[in-house]
């Protein structure tokens, strides 16, 4: 049983990303690459998609199976920022 938080936000990421890819898109060496080859001939590899580039943790607040109030930290939980991957 979860004590807390009360609620919780993932948030994510959507979306392909489009050629040529900008700056702000924060795309890797690859995902240019990629999209550069999409523009080419798309059926030769698919358009790149937005996806996260930074997470960060939650801390949870819950009873275990024997009853007892733990605080765990899970890492990776909520989207920070996205990017073209």
């Amino acid at each position: 049983w979860i004590i807390a938080p009360m609620g919780y936000q993932a948030y994510y990421c959507d979306g392909e990303c489009p050629f040529p890819l900008g700056e702000r898109l924060n795309g890797t060496n690859h995902a240019i690459i990629q999209t550069l080859v999409n523009s080419i001939d798309s059926r030769a590899v698919p358009k790149v998609c937005c996806a996260p580039t930074k997470l960060s943790g939650i801390s949870m607040l819950y009873f275990d199976n024997n009853e007892n109030v733990v605080l765990r930290q899970y890492e990776d939980m909520v989207v920070e920022a996205c990017g073209c991957r």
